[in-house]
């Protein structure tokens, strides 16, 4: 039956586990339902993953039960892989044994050829490293980062082994990239970088390939284009992490802040370059560098006008006054506020996100018994739609002469916002 079945050349299996896991008979993409979850499921990646050389039954002991205490290990292992088999000829794969035991050895044995994404990428690697043309290694080279399509198996990142293959993964594709860039800039082929390093900045956002965006596009002489991507890097960065890009970006961006003053500018496109894109409702948001820089021009302000002007923090909490540290549920109350304080405050009113959890806001002309109304309507529509939310949310406000006292519990110190 098995030799039948190769002769009447059945379609190829694509196997994909970068970047998540999806298979593919031919033409026809696999389902497995309910079934993705599974030991089952997890003893089929395996052994896809293992390809020829197969994986020891100890190892794979290991990989498949982890931790986990088992009266008869071999007879969990054996009703798994009866439950593998009836599953992938429940997906619509050809009745096939699929799997070989030799020597304690255990292997993926399917009737169809199997293409995987993962040991397809590490074969095009080896190629390049091993290749003395420097043309034809950068070929294999960039062949293996356009099949990387991102982390490992990101489905398993719990599971140990996943874990350590995800990482060397991760090497191989950012040492390759490295490659290639050098040796394309030298050649000045700059669109292919960019290309490039825009898939690589959206894998891994933190990772700063959008430094060698920048330095692509100021080789070109496009520097509004590479400071868009200075500034939108440096508000992720601030946003999600609370830290500045590093030392090479900063420095770039003043090279190119220093080439551009250099070129004449009509008073028209200046003042185009500073309106706003919309005139929105509601107040103001920018990043927390702006908002500092907002925030001292503001102080200087009122040393001269005697205006009163409040800083208000507002935190997202477990509701029993802790931070709030289930990450699905702080995405959905962190995009809720940002929007409840955009709408409940003035177009005058400025705000930025000082943490995941926290968003501080100034308040300009108003006094101490209105801020805490303020907080109220904010805290109304933020609940608007989960009134259980509203226990969720905490505030504190300080006038900004008292941010400059030693007792308030908001100060500002170090070019930067602190709360204690």
């Amino acid at each position: 039956m098995g030799e039948s079945m190769i002769e009447e050349k059945l379609p190829v299996l694509k196997v994909h586990m970068l970047g998540g896991f999806s298979m593919e008979y031919g033409d026809r993409p696999i389902s497995f339902r309910r079934n993705t979850a599974t030991k089952s499921m997890k003893l089929l990646q395996i052994l896809l993953h293992c390809g020829g050389k197969g994986i020891a039954r100890v190892k794979l002991l290991d990989n498949l039960y982890g931790r986990e205490e088992l009266a008869d290990v071999s007879n969990n292992l054996r009703v798994t892989s009866h439950r593998l088999k009836k599953m992938l000829v429940d997906a619509g794969l050809p009745e096939y044994d699929y799997i070989q035991i030799k020597s304690g050895i255990y292997r993926w044995n399917g009737p169809m050829e199997a293409e995987v994404d993962a040991l397809m990428f590490s074969h095009l690697i080896e190629l390049g490293e091993a290749e003395t043309d420097e043309e034809k290694k950068i070929q294999y080279l960039r062949q293996a980062c356009e099949a990387y399509h991102g982390e490992f198996l990101p489905g398993l990142s719990g599971e140990d082994w996943v874990l350590l293959e995800s990482v060397q993964y991760k090497k191989k594709y950012t040492h390759a990239l490295e490659e290639i860039c050098d040796y394309m800039f030298k050649r000045r082929e700059y669109e292919t970088v960019l290309k490039l390093c825009d898939t690589a900045s959206e894998l891994y956002p933190f990772d700063e390939w959008q430094s060698v965006q920048v330095d692509c596009l100021m080789a070109l002489n496009r520097y509004k284009e590479a400071i868009q991507i200075y500034e939108d890097t440096a508000k992720l960065f601030f946003e999600e992490l609370g830290i500045s890009p590093s030392e090479k970006m900063m420095n770039q961006f003043k090279e190119m802040s220093a080439k551009m003053s250099h070129k004449p500018q009509a008073i028209n496109e200046i003042k185009g370059g500073l309106k706003e894109d919309d005139e929105e409702d509601g107040a103001f948001y920018c990043n927390l560098p702006s908002f500092r820089d907002g925030y001292r021009l503001v102080r200087r302000i009122i040393e001269r006008s005697g205006q009163s002007v409040y800083l208000m923090l507002c935190t997202i909490t477990d509701g029993k006054g802790r931070p709030m540290e289930n990450k699905d549920k702080l995405t959905a109350m962190s995009d809720e506020l940002y929007h409840a304080i955009k709408h409940c405050l003035r177009r005058g009113d400025s705000f930025t996100k000082y943490s995941p959890t926290q968003f501080l806001i100034l308040l300009v002309g108003t006094n101490q018994e209105n801020c805490g109304m303020i907080f109220d309507r904010i805290s109304r529509y933020f609940a608007r739609e989960h009134k259980s939310w509203e226990q969720h949310l905490e505030y504190y406000v300080s006038s900004i002469a008292d941010v400059e006292n030693d007792k308030s519990r908001i100060s500002f110190r170090s070019n930067g916002f602190h709360w204690d």
